[in-house]
């Protein structure tokens, strides 16, 4: 079936063949005549699933014949990558449209984003947080908007999103065509969503989570302590041209990236302590071919769209099951393959078979006959600097423990505990 199906605007039609799409995914064929209709929308549908054009396609197409200056659509998303991500995918559906659009998120300056607002783009995609900051300006109003979109609601609710979402819908028109996708409905999606729509479409909400059926699987045993070499040695092979790596923390995210920069890969990071313009150096990197690796948290890789990326790699395996299916979703997008290795030490095997057990099959176990599994570690990728000492400067009168300043508090001043491998990271 193809996409001139769904009478869609011919300058739309026209961005879809130069990006060389020709029919559409299974959630775009289910979503777009929804949309098209004005109903709301309840869909699940996971990474790699061509869910982004499928409710930016019929958005766009009924902007067509709208006046321009008001913006009419608002899309909400848990991460800056994300929304730069779906705003270069708009740019790219739109490219022969007037249609204009904008990414407001935190860590960048707050004035192009102001000028968005003011001058009244066709559509707007955002972080929650941002998004408040800039609703308490009267130029940041949304009178005229339609169109309310909340991608990957899931991952907002993971990340403390929640009450943030329900204040921004107080800045919204209660008259609106709302459209909410996630990838998992645990009960309080389920109740934000019967808060928000009005008898909505619904789509593949019986469908178990599942992984792209074009992505290979593969499960290395190794010890905790030779992870990293072997990472090496799987770099060295001939069939790893580039790889996401995901890391349990932003700790071991920066040491398994100077490890392998020092061993001559070309490498980069991104986690939520890098700078919004060291994150997007790095993912541009990536993508040009700069870096064969990137290294990445599971918050921070929100919005990582590769073409053709050929392999992923747990390098360390998340909490989640259902992380571990987004992760592997960023190989083998739109139909293609790829290839998702994780590498597994014998005290992860409970999260090993709470995936397998999540996903409904045993993922094969590779063992290498040319590595050494006996070999001698590289550093420590949990060790941390000594921290500075917490007690009282040289010359302060008084004990140790005791302020100096009437009515505080008597107990000593604490730092910030590491955290451990149990808490969430970005």
């Amino acid at each position: 079936m193809p996409f001139t199906v769904f009478g869609l605007h011919p300058s739309l039609l026209k961005g879809l063949k130069d990006l060389g799409f020709t029919r559409p995914t299974a959630i775009q064929s289910d979503a777009i005549p929804k949309v098209l209709e004005g109903q709301d929308l309840l869909a699940c549908a996971m990474t790699g699933s061509g869910k982004t054009a499928a409710f930016l396609l019929p958005i766009l197409h009924r902007l067509m014949d709208k006046s321009r200056g008001t913006t009419r659509a608002l899309v909400l998303t848990p991460t800056r990558e994300l929304a730069a991500q779906i705003v270069e995918d708009l740019n790219d559906l739109a490219v022969h449209t007037p249609l204009t659009a904008a990414a407001v998120f935190g860590g960048v300056g707050m004035g192009p984003q102001e000028h968005a607002f003011r001058s009244g783009v066709d559509v707007i995609v955002g972080t929650p947080g941002r998004l408040l900051d800039h609703f308490r300006a009267p130029y940041a109003k949304l009178a005229g908007l339609q169109y309310l979109v909340l991608d990957e609601a899931d991952r907002m609710l993971d990340m403390g999103f929640l009450p943030d979402i329900r204040r921004v819908l107080r800045h919204l028109p209660a008259k609106r065509q709302t459209l909410f996708f996630s990838a998992t409905m645990p009960p309080p999606i389920v109740q934000l969503s019967k808060e928000m729509l009005h008898t909505p479409a619904m789509i593949n909400l019986e469908r178990r989570s599942a992984p792209a059926v074009g992505i290979t699987h593969a499960i290395y045993p190794v010890p905790q302590h030779l992870k990293p070499t072997l990472m090496l040695h799987l770099l060295r092979g001939p069939e790893m041209n580039d790889a996401l790596v995901f890391t349990r923390t932003k700790h071991r995210a920066n040491r398994l990236a100077k490890f392998l920069g020092e061993n001559g890969v070309k490498v980069e990071r991104i986690h939520g302590n890098r700078s919004q313009s060291q994150r997007t150096e790095a993912l541009a990197g990536f993508k040009s071919g700069k870096y064969k690796v990137l290294v990445a948290t599971d918050i921070a890789a929100r919005g990582i769209d590769v073409t053709a990326l050929g392999h992923v790699v747990n390098f360390d395996l998340p909490l989640v099951p259902e992380d571990y299916i987004h992760r592997v979703g960023r190989t083998a997008r739109a139909e293609l393959t790829g290839a998702a290795y994780s590498l597994v030490a014998p005290e992860e095997e409970g999260s090993l078979r709470d995936i397998e057990k999540a996903i409904g099959n045993r993922l094969p176990r590779v063992t290498l006959p040319d590595f050494d599994y006996a070999g001698r570690p590289p550093a420590n990728l949990d060790h941390r600097p000594p921290r500075p000492p917490q007690g009282r400067p040289r010359g302060q009168s008084g004990h140790p423990g005791q302020s100096r300043h009437p009515g505080s508090s008597s107990r000593p001043p604490r730092g910030r505990p590491w955290s451990g491998p149990g808490r969430r990271h970005s």
